[in-house]
């Protein structure tokens, strides 16, 4: 009986999320010869082709799909059986996580977040950085470490998903705007002058589909990439903002705001990582801490 080259499991996992040759033997400390001929005894073993040309880069196969899916588990285990025991000593933890966050969570749970790692670990730094997009790619090459946002389509499906919290869109406007004062109804809503968040630009959003189904339209008078952008000028004029209610707390403080008279679903908000990470002791502690900040209760909003 012949038996299975287990060596070739993580070479597989490094390539699927490298996408390239040269990157994997790289990350791997190998010739790229040695890495062709690795994808050579992949394929045969396999009987796929896993990533096959397409302009100057490689895309996976359906069947590498597949099992890009699966591997990350099975590496991650066999790792873990082979590391020796850690015991985390926080006290002496000196390390920079990078977390990638749209607009609105370092203002709601930092200041939180940065307090209990301060005050467990005092020699980690977190870094935050903006989240453009969804494009997974940065958690795959390791220059972010966590990651919070809605799972869709986009979502690399090796990633780790664990929820955080749900919410719910809330229209915003100024102090003293007609809708301040008003019990808001479908058609209050849709008369008014609306601010659209995209960070694709699109025209249209969830919104406009459960206003279409009662049979209404808004009139979108301009389209911003970020939820802060939306409130400045809800801030500062008569247009109407729809906005996340939880992680855009602090950032709608002195506005008002009220629920919208629409049936939309709630949307979840999820901590993002990638598998590699998983029995990391100090990546699973600091993954409890964002999960302990965000259970906790909202403060109360001015200007409600």
């Amino acid at each position: 009986m012949t038996h299975p080259d287990f060596n070739l499991l993580l070479t597989l996992d490094v390539l699927l999320a490298e996408g390239s040759v040269a990157r994997a033997a790289r990350r791997l400390r190998l010739s790229p010869s040695a890495m062709s001929r690795a994808l050579a005894r992949l394929r045969e073993v396999t009987g796929d082709p896993l990533l096959v040309r397409a302009g100057r880069g490689l895309v996976p196969t359906p069947r590498a799909l597949e099992l890009r899916g699966r591997l990350g588990p099975l590496v991650q285990e066999v790792e873990a059986v082979l590391r020796p025991a850690e015991t985390l000593d926080l006290t002496r933890l000196a390390r920079t996580f990078t977390l990638r966050n749209r607009e609105g969570f370092v203002e709601n749970f930092g200041p939180a977040l940065i307090a209990r790692v301060g005050e467990q670990a005092p020699g980690v730094r977190l870094r935050f950085v903006p989240k453009p997009d969804r494009d997974s790619a940065t958690l795959r090459d390791g220059s972010v470490d966590l990651e919070t946002g809605v799972v869709g389509d986009a979502t690399g499906p090796e990633l780790r998903a664990q929820a955080l919290f749900r919410d719910r869109f809330v229209g915003v406007v100024r102090p003293g705007h007609p809708l301040s004062g008003a019990a808001v109804t479908p058609a209050l809503y849709a008369a008014g002058r609306h601010i659209l968040v995209s960070r694709r630009g699109a025209d249209r959003g969830p919104i406009d589909d459960a206003l279409n189904a009662a049979g209404l339209r808004r009139e979108i008078v301009t389209v911003v990439g970020g939820f802060s952008e939306a409130l400045a000028l809800a801030r500062a004029s008569d247009l109407i903002a729809s906005v996340p209610e939880r992680y855009t707390g602090t950032l709608r403080v002195g506005l008002h705001s009220f629920p919208l008279p629409l049936i939309l679903p709630e949307v979840t908000i999820s901590l993002l990582w990638h598998p590699r990470m998983d029995a990391d002791p100090a990546h699973r502690w600091l993954r409890g801490c964002v999960r302990e900040v965000c259970a906790e209760p909202p403060m109360p909003e001015a200007g409600r």
